[in-house]
This record gives structure tokens, sequence and C-alpha cells, in this order.
């Protein structure tokens, strides 16, 4: 972590300094106008509002109409895509001290001598060998909450929500290119009853406001999709139990009882139940049932014989029918327009796709839907891009959203079937045991990759990187920094700032010394008037405050020289023009974990990978290919203003 840049700072540096006369407005009082207005304070805004936050110069206002944070409940499945993500944010290591941990996953069914009582058939690796640096956690939503939350009040903006206020509706005026959506609030009490309503004008509203979203509703979106018509309850409880996998992620199906996925959540006591209930009439309402949380109980402890539960405490319960819906497009300009329209209003998460919450990807999908809008908005207010870039969010995130509601179909489909009832059973291995295998990358939050667009390269070079493939996130290893030879992961180098990232592999004989390939490289990033760095730079800012590069060198910390590396590796940044130490990295030869190897890195010629802000991998070239290089970047940025 990196601060005192710009002078010594004492305390928490996770707290940054604040930015003066453009710190969001306090939760009191209501601007007339914003950049952007975020509805709904549920992971997809609140990661999309974490983001925002750290941009000074954009005005972000996020409402939720509930008079606080979230305290309990609702998702608590974190992929290692998302623990990823959480990374960037600065939050990963907390998550990972006071969560639960999913190393392994059980599968009980009937056992063949007694159909009425269940047995464990096998248990699987969860995450798989080097899928991964990061684990697959089990936190309450609350606390993910809590901790953009905090990420948002201490950026410079000191971005906080504004509760008990949500949108009523909004109207587009396109013939206008300042602040056209006019949006509607209203004030909601704690009783949900609606109040005195308030006009605010914004350039940009993203809808993160659930599956009744009135951000939706407004740009002519419409949920569709179909209902399995089967009632499932889910309930957090601390319980004593005989049953001996209640401290293991388990897939439990009985003969004709149902279904159950056992949770362990954190906290060590704490578990989680999915219970599935009654089947349910094509035109009923789960509703109409009446469910309780002694329903669930009742259900679980006949699915679960032999063994039983005793449930202490209920923490939380809800009853729901599984649905699977998309709507058709993400943002509000029409498909006959794309090319005469950009978009200013987007729906993300529930609010354009919803499934059902076994597979573990409704709070994930859902942050990666912002985490991919973040930054493209913050490149158009910033000006750093045309607003036409806006239309790869839709694009790109329709096209994985439409991937998550089939592969969940399929798989509530084999979770609601009785053992040996689904067209999908074999008797090789019962069928949804072998479909979690399958879908390991898939419920890891990995199976996300982005179709060649303008920011993913259809001529990128994956020869020279067979393991980091392009439109896939940029999949981190070991490395030491030269430095200080501090011992790190690669990925971890990049935060949720919005900036782009060049990763450089030098070739086998490469030590950055004049004449070789990354010296070469270095040379004209940092000089050259075709430079994507020297081009987007603006005035007074440093050298990487868009562009961020990162070389790796195949010797040991000790066969290369800090001070023999190019200048644009040892950058003078900040008032004081101080020395950055750490752009440059080296193979983990003491730990024997070597990138180079690991992620098919072609050693000879090495090779620069470029990588979004959102870490996905948007182009792979040859250290020398820098004709292609600027080409490529010429079309996502535009060049800084001459003055």
């Amino acid at each position: 972590m990196q601060y005192h840049v710009d002078g010594f700072r004492p305390g928490d540096p996770n707290i940054k300094p604040q930015a003066g006369d453009r710190v969001a407005a306090s939760a009191g009082a209501l601007p007339e106008t914003v950049d952007v207005l975020i509805a709904g304070c549920g992971p997809a805004g609140l990661c999309l509002a974490a983001q925002l936050s750290g941009f000074p110069e954009i005005s972000t206002m996020i409402v939720e109409p509930k008079p606080g944070p979230m305290e309990k409940g609702q998702a608590d499945g974190v992929s290692v895509r998302s623990m990823e993500m959480f990374q960037a944010f600065g939050f990963a290591d907390t998550v990972k001290r006071e969560a639960y941990w999913v190393n392994q996953t059980a599968f009980w069914r009937p056992a063949p001598s007694n159909p009425d009582h269940i047995h464990r058939i096998g248990i699987t690796q969860d995450v798989a060998d080097d899928q991964s640096e990061m684990p697959h956690t089990i936190v309450n939503q609350a606390r993910i909450h809590q901790l953009f939350l905090d990420v948002m009040k201490n950026a410079p903006t000191r971005l906080e929500p504004h509760y008990g206020l949500r949108v009523r509706d909004l109207h587009i005026d396109p013939t206008r290119d300042d602040h056209p959506v006019t949006v509607t609030l209203e004030h909601v009490d704690a009783n949900g009853e609606a109040g005195d309503a308030v006009t605010l004008h914004a350039n940009y509203v993203v809808g993160c406001d659930g599956a009744r979203s009135t951000v939706r509703q407004a740009i002519g979106g419409i949920l569709e999709g179909d209902a399995a018509h089967q009632a499932w309850g889910v309930m957090d409880i601390l319980a004593n139990s005989d049953f001996p996998d209640l401290r293991r992620k388990c897939l439990i199906q009985s003969a004709r009882e149902g279904n159950i996925l056992i949770i362990p959540r954190e906290g060590g006591y704490l578990f989680r139940m999915y219970v599935e209930l009654d089947k349910l009439n094509p035109e009923e309402r789960v509703s109409h049932r009446k469910l309780t949380a002694e329903h669930i109980i009742a259900a679980a402890n006949r699915i679960l014989r032999p063994y039983s539960i005793d449930v202490k405490e209920v923490v939380w319960w809800s009853v729901y029918e599984i649905g699977h819906r998309l709507t058709n497009k993400f943002d509000d300009v029409p498909a006959a327009e794309i090319t005469t329209r950009t978009p200013r209003v987007f729906t993300a998460g529930d609010a354009c796709h919803t499934h059902s919450p076994k597979a573990g990807q409704g709070m994930n999908v859902s942050m990666g839907d912002t985490f991919n809008l973040g930054w493209k908005l913050a490149h158009v207010l910033t000006g750093l891009s045309d607003a036409s870039l806006l239309h790869t969010y839709s694009a790109e995130r329709h096209l994985e959203a439409k991937r998550l509601v089939e592969t969940d179909h399929a798989w509530a489909r084999i979770m609601s079937a009785p053992p040996g009832q689904s067209e999908l059973d074999d008797s090789a291995m019962p069928r949804f045991q072998r479909q979690f295998i399958e879908n390991l990358e898939f419920t890891g939050g990995l199976a996300v990759r982005y179709a060649p667009s303008v920011l993913t390269s259809g001529a990128a070079r994956q020869d020279l990187a067979t393991g980091q493939i392009v439109g896939k996130r940029f999949h981190s290893a070991p490395v030491i920094r030269l430095a200080d030879a501090k011992p790190m992961q690669l990925g971890h180098v990049a935060e949720a700032d919005g900036r782009w990232r060049f990763y450089a592999f030098a070739g086998r004989e490469d030590t950055g010394a004049p004449g070789g390939g990354m010296d070469a490289l270095c040379g004209f990033l940092e000089t050259d008037e075709r430079s994507p760095i020297r081009r987007v730079r603006r005035k007074g800012q440093d050298m990487d405050a868009q562009i961020d590069m990162r070389a790796i060198f195949q010797q040991d910390f000790q066969s290369l020289r800090y001070e023999a590396m190019p200048s644009l590796l040892r950058p003078a940044k900040g008032r004081y023009g101080l020395r950055d130490f750490e752009k440059v990295f080296c193979v983990d030869h003491r730990g024997g974990q070597d990138i180079f190897d690991m992620r098919g890195i072609d050693r000879e010629s090495g090779c620069m990978i470029v990588v979004r802000p959102d870490q996905y991998i948007a182009h792979i070239l040859p250290l020398e290919d820098t004709d292609a290089l600027a080409e490529f970047l010429d079309e996502i940025f535009l060049p800084a203003p001459s003055a």
C-alpha cells in the first residue's frame, strides 16, 4: 500500500485526504444536479458508489428507501472472483479473516439399503488448485455492504447514502447534453409510505433497485422468463445437530422429501439452510401457502433423517419461489438508435436479471455488473473516453447475465429433481455431484469472457501468454518485488481506481539494460508522441495517473539492479517528486512458483498484457509491437487537452 506521496499523513492510511469543496452532499441536503445518481444500496449500488467516491471531480449520489443499512439476511456467498475484486478495494483481508472459507463440498443422497435415510456419497474440493489465490468465502451480505460503505466514507468525497429516499420516476431528454435525466425522488418513512417529492437532474442514472426496479420500468425494460413453481425456504440459524457435516457446504437429496443446501456461516456456529418445500400450482404465488419458519425446520428434519436439527435461534428466514428472468438490454438506448445515441440510464443486478440463490451468484454477478460500469462512467465523465464507450456495458454484461440465467436454470432443475428422476441423471455419478464439479469455474465467477470489441482485442497474441486468456480476468501469480524483495501476488498491485495496467514480461536475457526489449518499450511509452501514456496524461499529473506500467523479469532479485532500470519504471511522483520503488518484479525462484511457467508466458521474447480497470485482459502483444498498442488504445482514449 502506497501513501505519503504528497507529504506525511499520520493515522489510518485507508482514510484518504478530503477533497475540499467537492465532498458529496450530506445525507440531509439534496443537490439540484448530480453527475451520477445511483438507486439502491444493495451490492451493485454500493460497489458502483465505492468506485465513484474516489473521483472528486464526479458528483455522485446514492439513494435507498430503507431507513438505514442492512443488518442481516439475503446473500452470503462470495466467489473467488469477487474476492479478487475486494482486493482492489482494499478489504479482501478483512473478509478472509472474518468469513467462513468453503474448502470442501459434501454430497448426500438416499442410502441404497434404506432410502428413507441419507448417507454421504462424496466430498469434493470446492476451489480447484491454482484457480485463484483467493478463497471462496461466506459472510453476511450486510457486512459486505458495510465494507463498501467504509470505502465510500473514507474516500476523498466522503460519500454516504441518502436513506429514506427512492426513485419515483425519471424522464430523459435526448436533445440535452447537460444533465438530461430529470429524476423525481420521494421520501419514504420507516413503514414504506411515500411522502414529499423532490426533483433533481442527472447526467447518468443507474438503477440498482431490485427485481421490481422503478428505473427499469421507466426506460421500458421488462424482466422476461419463467418460474419453477417450486417453493424454497432459507434460514440462518444457531442449532445443535448430530449431522456430521454441519461445518461443510452440503448438497443433500432425499428420496421423497426434497432437497437441502447447507452453507456454514462466519463465526463458527451459524449456518444457512436452503430447504425445498412445496410444489406450487402454475398460477399460485408462494405467499398463498403462508409458510413459516416452523415449516422450513420441519421439512429439514424430514429430509435429514436419520439425523435431526434442534434449532436454538432463527436469525433470519424467508420463503421464495425460483424464477429465471432477464431484460433484453441493460440501458435506455433502443437497438436501432445505438449509432445515434449514447446511454444515460442503466440497470444492474436484480433490476435486470434474477435467478435462484443456490448457485451463489446473485450478489457476485450484481457487483460484477457495476465493477464493469463504474470505470467506464469515470472515463467518460473525466474526459478520458467518448460517451460511446458506455455502449459496451450492456453488450458485455447482458451476455454474461444470459449465461448465468441459463446455467442456473439447469442447476435448479437438477437440484429440485428427486434422485434418479432427472433426465440428466446417470449411473456413474449423481448428476448433481457431477454438475457441481463441472461448474467450479462458473461458481467461482471465473467463466466470464468478454467477446472481441473496442475493449477486447480480436488480434491478441494469445500464444505469448497461454495462461492469461484475452477477455477473461488477469490471473495473478506470486512474484518478488525487486526493490525490497517482498513476496506478493502480482495482481494485487491493481486497485479499484479506474487505471489501466500494463504488465510487461521481459524476454529471457533481458535485465532492463539499454538495448533490450524492456528498455525500448519503456522509452517509447515515456518519450514517443504516439505513446498512450503521454497521449492521455493531463498536465500536472503523475506519469502513471491513467496507465500503471509494471515490469516482470525472469532473473532472481539478486541478479537485477533497481537503479539500472529504465526511468519509466522509477518514476518521480507527487508534489515532492518522490521515487516510486514498486514498479519492478522478478520471478519467485525461492518459493518455486515461476509466473512465466504458471501463466504460459513466452520465455524467449516475453510479452505485454494490457489489463482494463476492472481486471479483465484487453490485449496481449509482443513488447516491440508499439504501433499495435497505440492503435488499440487510440480507439478507447481521447487525447488530453492541449492546454
